[in-house]
Parts: C-alpha cells; structure tokens; sequence
C-alpha cells in the first residue's frame, strides 16, 4: 500500500513553505539585499574609521570584572531595535576597551598590524563565504590556497614533491607535523600495517619527541592530544644564544638508544617565542639525516625571514626539513587566522586522509578533483589563503618582506639602549624582534621582591594604558618582554616606555618600603 503522505493531494495539503517574517529575509547576502549590503558595508568603514583616528593608547586598562558587569546586563534573547543600535552597543561593550595591536605602544605578543588588502580580502572571503574543503564548494579557491602552498614550499625550498593546506594557526600545523611523524614511524615498525586501520602499535609508548627547552608549548600540547602524554616530549637544552644545543641533542639522542626508545621527531624552532631565537636548522637536519628522525621546523615566526630582503640567509637549513609550520598572521602582517602546514613529501599527507561518500569519494581522486580536504585535519574551512593572494598581489613580496627587516632592525637598535643601562638585565642578544629583560631596582632587594616588583610594572602600564608589554619567566625569574612587529613603532617611542618602565619600578619600590616602615 502506498504511503498517503506520498501522494500529490497529499503534499499540496500542506501550508506553503514561504517564510513567515519577511524581515528576517531581508537580511540575507543576495541579489535582492545587494543595496541594504553596501549601506552596512559603508557604516561598519566608517565605524572603524572613526575608531582608528579616536586611538590613543593600546588599550584602556579596564579590568576583567569590570568589562564583565556590562555584558552582564545583555539579553540576546531580546533584539535591539536595528543595526544602527546593534552598532552603537558593539562600540560600548567591544570597540571602546579592545586592545589594538596597530598603536606603536603596544609591544606584548606576536600580534602584529596588519596590511589593508588582507582587510579586503576578508570582506570578500566572509561575503561570499566559501568552504575550502571541497572543490565543489570552492573552485578557483581551491586553486588560489594551492597556488599559496606551491610558493611557499619553493620559497623554502623543499622540493618539487612538496605540499601542504593552510591552517588556524601553529598549533594546529605543530600539531598536523607530529601526527604525521608519528603515524611515519609507527606504519614503519614491523607487522603494522596501518595506524589509521589498526590503532597505534603496542610499543607506541616508547615514541619520543626532541625538542629545545623554549620551543612552543603545542609541541607538549600536540604529545598529549595524540596520546602520548607530556613526558613522550624530551626537552634538550638551550645555549646562551636560547638555541638547541647541538652536543645535548646528541646526548639525547644516545640515551634514548640506549632506553629501547623511538625518537619520532626532532622539532626545531625558527623564532622561538620567548627569545625569537633559530635553532641550527642545518646541524640539526644533518643529524636527522643521520639517525634516519623526521625534522619539523616551527617557523610559525621566523617565517617571515622568507620574503625578506636582508635576513633571508638566517633560515638556512630549513629547505632540509620534512614538515615545516608558516603563521602569515605573524610576521606576514595577516589578520588572524592566516597559517599553514608544509611538506617535503605530499604522500605523507595521506595519513590524514579519509573519504565520504557525500563529500570527497574516492571517485574523485582518481579523477582529478582538487579537494583540499584530503590533506586537512579540519572539514569546513575558511578561505583564509586569500588574504595572503590579495596582499602579495598588491603589495609583492619584497615590499612586504621589507616590514619584517624594520622591525628587526629596530631591535637591534633597541638592544643597546637596555643592555647599557643599569636598571635593565637583558636575558639574550636578540636575532628577530623579541627583547625579554628586566628591571633592578637602585635597592638591593631580594630575588622575589624583584620579581614583584616587574610584574607590578606590567600591570601598572596595562592599567594606565600608556602601553603593553608582555611578561615571561628565565631560570624562574620574573622577566618583561617587547616583541616589536609594527614598522610605525619608533625607537622614541620604545625610549619613553623604557623610561616608563623604570618610573613604574621605582615608584612600586617606594610604596613597598613605606608600607614595611609603617
């Protein structure tokens, strides 16, 4: 018996599927919309172009507890009465108190300002709003994200079987670099097939990860989400330049030899975050060679040595690795997500690979069909490569590279004004753009008073807003950091901070001494 809920009088019963608030509609990205499009488009511009001439300070110091109170008080289960309102409120509870990376003052993380074409390009990208998992989501998408790839490898110099898909940022390409690490050794080891198919094999507990003493935390993070746990990461120490040290790598290395134990990957950093230090990447690559490890190079910040025109030769060394991580949205000047994994050899990506019926069948590969899915730990992506397209098709190469060398040279130009001071200890001799130092105060004062006594700096300077700078820890001491990626930064600018640096300390010196007299 047929279904009734099959027939045509049955189907033609029903109400009409027509959208009962037409106003909801009228929001819609389309044709119909188009000139309701240009009117927000136009508002918004002119929104942040109101916001970027009313700046004055990195940020306004508002306290966490503070900012909450406001958005304590918002009802998203109310609408507001239209954009124009929607606007004002994201002015108050978001413009007003954001940090902004662009001013000269702020010098905390690698955030750096980014260049306009990428800001269009993410108008673009959101507007039309393509999925680069699959060709048929995406078409020249496709081909702009892998035309990126492409010249990034040949830019590192990794051979004409090299690949790779972009990413959300380092920690995921870190991430991607010792999945596939693993997977290589393990698929290598006698009577396993396959660790997609079969799991991981027993022994998989006797992987070991090398990696320097300040390399990023993702490189533990990445051991733990693959089941390997922190330990399975062996940290080698670092030399007084804040680089891998090649005789303790060795040592490792024999140890591990000699415990029965499998050295999966050696990650090597170019920039580490703390200290923007390069590993001896050719060394290293050599001793890769030698005992037969997976080289991953975290160039996630040193990236940007790739388009420069002075500083290219300090990444020597990186053409020799197996998988390398590029964050454009560092040293590239790229908003943020803009990233990438790379391969030396593109069969390796197949550890990641997995088809759907619905979606990327193995029908296609064999035909032909570009679907970047293929070689990607995420589905749904964003078209985020384009930022990257629209920039060096404006700008180029160089004249983008050139950003990365100022502030490098601004460093270097920085260094000498703390390392000649005798209220500053500078941790190290800089080699990208990151300065980590600290303030000793007149007073002999213990190793935690001085401790105290800079971490009060940083919240002083982050709560007047005169500027941002970040904090770190050497050898368990309390140190600052300036890590400078905006080409606007003057080294005035950086005196006057320097200046407000020492005016902080002394001032939160005095305060405890009163009160230990009182």
């Amino acid at each position: 018996m047929n279904n009734p809920l099959h027939s045509y009088a049955a189907i033609t019963a029903y109400p009409s599927a027509r959208l009962q608030d037409d106003q909801a509609t009228s929001h819609l990205f389309n044709e119909k919309n188009a000139q309701a499009y240009e009117s927000l488009m136009v508002q918004g511009a002119e929104c942040i172009k109101e916001t970027l001439l009313g700046i004055n300070k990195p940020y306004t110091g508002i306290l966490p507890h503070e900012l909450k109170r406001q958005f304590d008080e918002v009802n998203l289960d109310e609408k507001l009465g239209n954009f124009n309102e929607a606007l004002e409120e994201l002015k108050a509870l978001y413009l007003k108190d954001a940090v902004y990376f662009h001013h000269p003052h702020y010098v905390a993380h690698l955030n750096c300002p980014i260049v306009i074409p990428a800001i269009l390009a993410e108008l673009v990208l959101s507007s039309i709003n393509s999925s680069l998992d699959t060709w048929d989501q995406s078409a020249g998408g496709t081909y702009i994200e892998q035309k990126l790839i492409d010249w990034t490898a040949e830019r590192i110099g990794l051979g004409s079987e090299a690949d790779g898909v972009f990413t959300s940022g380092g920690t995921q390409s870190n991430l991607m670099a010792m999945l596939l690490a693993r997977d290589h050794v393990c698929n290598r080891q006698p009577g396993h097939a396959s660790n997609k198919t079969q799991g991981l094999p027993t022994d998989f507990k006797r992987l070991r990860i090398l990696s320097s003493e300040v390399s990023h935390f993702s490189v533990q993070k990445s051991a733990a989400i693959l089941g390997l746990g922190y330990d399975a990461v062996i940290p080698v120490r670092s030399d007084a330049r804040k680089k891998m040290d090649l005789s303790d790598l060795r040592r490792v290395l024999e140890e591990c030899e000699a415990e029965g134990l499998i050295p999966m990957a050696v990650v090597a950093t170019a920039g580490t975050t703390d200290f923007g230090s390069i590993d001896p990447l050719e060394d290293i690559a050599a001793i890769c060679r030698e005992k037969k490890i997976w080289m991953h190079v975290d160039a996630a910040y040193g990236g940007g040595l790739l388009i420069s025109p002075k500083y290219r030769n300090r990444l020597t060394g990186i053409e020799h690795a197996d998988s390398v991580t590029i964050d454009y949205h560092k040293s590239f000047f790229q908003p943020v997500s803009c990233s990438a994994f790379l391969v030396r050899d593109r069969r390796e990506l197949g550890h990641v690979t997995c088809h759907a019926d619905y979606l990327n069948p193995k029908s296609q590969t064999q035909e032909g069909t570009p679907n970047l899915v293929n070689k990607s730990i995420q589905t749904t992506r964003r078209f985020d490569a384009l930022k990257l397209w629209m920039t060096l098709r404006t700008m180029g190469a160089n004249a983008l590279g050139s950003l990365f060398d100022h502030v490098i040279d601004l460093t270097r130009a920085t260094y000498p004004l703390i390392e000649r001071d005798p209220r500053f200890d500078i941790a190290h001799v800089p080699e990208l753009s990151t300065l980590v130092f600290r303030y000793i105060p007149e007073e002999p004062l213990s190793a935690e008073q001085i401790d105290a006594t800079n971490a009060a700096i940083r919240k002083a300077l982050s709560r007047s807003g005169r500027a941002i700078v970040a904090g770190t820890k050497v050898g368990g001491q309390q140190y600052l950091k300036f890590t400078l990626l905006n080409p606007m930064t003057t080294l005035d600018d950086l005196r006057g901070i320097l200046d407000a640096i020492k005016h902080e300390g002394a001032r939160y010196v005095n305060q405890q001494s009163a009160l230990a007299t009182c």
